[in-house]
This record gives structure tokens, sequence and C-alpha cells, in this order.
């Protein structure tokens, strides 16, 4: 699978995009602002030295202005000689001829370019840069009359080699301090993020740790804030936990489901043997005498019959399994225990079984399941119980609003040790209970019981009986 990049990376590019950007759009707009500010004090010196009185090196025609332009008269001077304001000045005719300069420029001519001439043919000023003898100038021209009248062109330069220099360095030194600040920030948000992201470093690590070893035990430990990143540690740690609990569950579960294959083969394999044996016998030549024959064929139908019990209580407790629900319904429980009692004295007419209920007593069950689970309850209590013992059915109900259904005998009891088994699948604890049972009953009727919405449990005292409690919502 393609690995992307990592989010601390994401994380700290995208810190270091907004500084770079920011810093940037700063340098650019201090860069802008200082050379803006350079060139604009350059230019107010110019224009105020161009201010003061000069006279023109000799008298010219005057040249016609053209329409509308405008001209500063200098003040006259009273000195005959030529005077030119400032360095670096020279004096143009309105054609464009040099007429005069100072000695500084020598036999260097200021330039003027055509743009320039018409401005200021037109009146106006004109700045611009040239480079005259390798010499950077800025050039401040403009238009003028002198005292005769004549009217020129001055042109006044500064070197701007310094101020150049002073820019180019300012533009060096913001862009090595911009890339370093760059620098220093993505160094600085990739420890932040690595920091930042640590928890999740942790949950990453111990997921890990988790699915290698399948140790659901392990948790996140974050003592940082309960931000995001401790919130998710915290759910993370609580899906731990319900993970470990359903892991759990699931193993029990599969060791369950494992033992009760196992039990329901061996079960099934030992009717199945002796059906099959009783088979051979009855194939056998010279044929066996006909009361050898009945017996044999008594003993096949035995263990047909446990078949058959076997597999139906097996289908109950799958459809248990599977969460199939049962339609409950308001139920009175006095005819339910009249059925039940009828039916157990078919089975055993010579035993002493009684039966009690409160007339108006009902409670929220389906009948045939809860009818099964109380023949469940007699029958157990019958064949771990000797002929001379009596079994007791009653109902109440308590303060609650429970209905208590209660099967009890005055049997041998159960010893302490099996009680917390006796409702496993195919637990048969006890030397008696190795006749026709095997196991599923008491199973059977948990699961039923459960799947009404109600409990069952067991107390006994050993050489004095016990009692199975059904416990069930009352209507």
């Amino acid at each position: 699978m393609k690995r992307g990049l990592s989010i601390r990376f994401r994380l700290t590019l995208l810190y270091t995009a907004i500084l770079a950007l920011t810093v940037i759009a700063f340098s650019t707009i201090l860069f802008i602002t200082q050379t803006r500010a350079t060139y604009d004090s350059i230019k107010e010196d110019l224009v105020r030295q161009a201010s003061f009185p000069f006279r023109p090196p000799r008298p010219v025609e005057p040249a016609p202005l053209e329409a509308g332009a405008t001209t500063e008269r200098a003040p006259a001077a009273s000195s005959s000689n030529i005077v030119l304001p400032g360095r670096w000045t020279q004096t143009r005719s309105l054609t464009g001829e040099v007429t005069g300069r100072t000695p500084d420029l020598g036999d260097t001519a200021l330039p003027l370019s055509a743009s320039g001439l018409a401005a200021v043919q037109s009146g106006g000023q004109w700045f611009e840069m040239a480079q005259v003898e390798d010499q950077p100038l800025l050039i401040y021209s403009k238009p003028i009359v002198s005292w005769t009248g004549a009217r020129y062109i001055m042109q006044m330069a500064y070197p701007i080699a310094q101020a150049q220099q002073a820019l180019n360095s300012l533009r060096w030194m913001l862009i090595a301090g911009s890339g370093l600040a760059v620098l220093i920030a993505f160094i600085a948000g990739w420890a932040l993020a690595g920091a930042a992201l640590r928890p999740i470093q942790d949950i990453i690590h111990t997921a890990r740790t988790i699915g290698a070893q399948h140790d659901f035990g392990r948790r996140v430990h974050h003592n940082g804030p309960q931000d995001e990143i401790g919130q998710l540690a915290t759910t993370f740690n609580g899906m731990l936990t319900e993970l470990e609990s359903a892991y759990r569950q699931l193993e029990q579960a599969l060791e369950s489901q494992r033992r009760f294959v196992a039990d329901a083969s061996h079960e099934l394999r030992t009717p199945l043997t002796t059906v099959r044996g009783n088979v051979e016998l009855l194939r056998r030549e010279p044929p066996l005498d006909p009361q050898e024959r009945a017996e044999i064929l008594a003993d096949t139908t035995e263990e047909v019959d446990r078949l058959i019990r076997l597999v139906t209580q097996l289908l109950v407790l799958a459809r248990t399994d599977a969460g199939q629900s049962l339609r409950c319904e308001p139920l009175q429980l006095e005819p339910l225990l009249e059925d039940v009692y009828r039916q157990a004295k078919l089975l055993a007419p010579n035993r002493n079984i009684t039966s009690r209920a409160d007339p108006a007593l009902s409670v929220m069950a389906n009948r045939d399941a809860l009818k099964q689970v109380l023949l469940i309850l007699l029958d157990n209590a019958l064949v771990h119980t000797p002929p001379d013992a009596w079994v007791e059915v009653t109902a109440s109900v308590t303060d609650d609003q429970q209905a208590i259904i209660s099967v009890r005998d005055t049997g041998p009891g159960i010893a302490p040790d099996i009680l917390p088994h006796l409702f496993e699948r195919f637990y048969r604890g006890e030397a008696s209970r190795s006749g026709r049972g095997v196991g599923l009953g008491l199973a059977i009727a948990k699961e039923l019981v459960k799947a009404q919405g109600g409990a069952i449990y067991v107390e006994s005292v050993p050489g004095q009986g016990s009692v199975f409690t059904v416990v069930l919502p009352s209507a």
C-alpha cells in the first residue's frame, strides 16, 4: 500500500509555508517602503536645491512655451557671474541643447530622454535615472525663466550609488533573514508537531503491540491535558476495555462451543453405537430367539428415544444461542402450574408432588417456554430424589412486583462444589446423574428463562434438599 506523507510532516510544512508567506510579504513591503522613502528623500533634496537663484551662462533668445505650460521664475541675482545651484547641474535650451554646466561635470552632459524633454517643454517636472560614466545618477529636470526673461531647462543630478548599495544590502539582509527564519520555523514546527503528536504515536505503538501479542490489557498512558489528543487517548483506552471484555467473552464462548461440540459428539456416539450393535445382532444368522430379539428391540427403542430427546434439546439450545426472541404476554400461573402438575403425575404417579399458586398471580412470559422450564425442573427433582421424597411447586409475588416460581424437593441436596457448574451444558457432577439425562436440561432451562427476561438460580443444603427458583416480571 502506498504510504503518504505523515501528519507531522504535513503540519510542519503548513506552518512553514504560512510563516514563509508572511515573512516574504513583510520583507517585500518593507523593502518597497524603504526604497520609496530613500528616493523620495533624494528627490526632495533635488527640488529644494533647484529652487536656489542662479544666472544663466549667457543670454539666449527666449523660446516660447507651449500653451498651458507653467514656469517658475527665479529671483534676480545681483551678480553678473554664472551662478548654478548645487553640484552636478546643467542647463539646456527648450530644444534640448546643453547651454551650461557646473565645473564638476567637466565635459560630461546629463542625459534627458525624449519623454523627459516633452514633459519639461509642457511645463512639468521630470525625474529619471541614468548611468553616466559608470556612475548611477538620479536626474531632476524642470523648466525655468531666468532674470533676463530667457527660458531654460535646468537639470540637477544626484549620485545614488551609495543609496543603491544600501538598498541592495537591505535586500540581501531580508532574504537571508527570511530564509533563516523559515528554516528555524521548520525545525521548531517539526519539534512541536512531534511533541503534540507523541500521544498518537503511543496509540499506534500500543495498537501494534496489541495486534502482535493479543494483549488487550495494555493501555495508552497520557499525562497531558484533556484536549483533542487527550480525549483520543481516553476514548482509545475505553475502546480497549470494551475490546478486552468482548475478547474474553469470545474466548469463553469458543471454549464453551468446543466443549459443547465435544460433549454432543460423545453423547450422540454412545446411543448410535448401541443402536448399531443391536442392529448387527438382529441381522445374525441363525436368528435369535424371540425373547432375546424383544429385549434387543426394547433397548434399541430406548436408545432412539434418548437420541430424539438429545437432538430436541440441542435444537432448543441452538435457537436460544441464535438469539431468537420469545413472544411474552400476560400469563396466569395457576392454570399453567396445574397443567404441569397433571403431566408430572402422569410421568410419576407414585411420587409426592404438590402445587399451589395465587389465583390472581400472572407473569409476562411465553407459555410453552415456561412450561418446558417447569417440566425440566420437575424432572430433575424427580430423577435426583428418592421415591419417598416430596416435590413442591409454588408461585408468589415479591414487593417489587417480581413473580417467584420455586421447585423444592427434600432429596439429598447438591454438593457445594457442584452448584457453580449446575447450569453448564453437559455437566453431570453426580454419579446419579449418569442415567437417562445428558446434562442439557438445566442449561436449556436457564437459556429459556433468560430469553423471557427472567433469572434462575438454585439453593441447596446437602442432606436437606434443593430449591430451584425462577424469577420473572409480574404482569
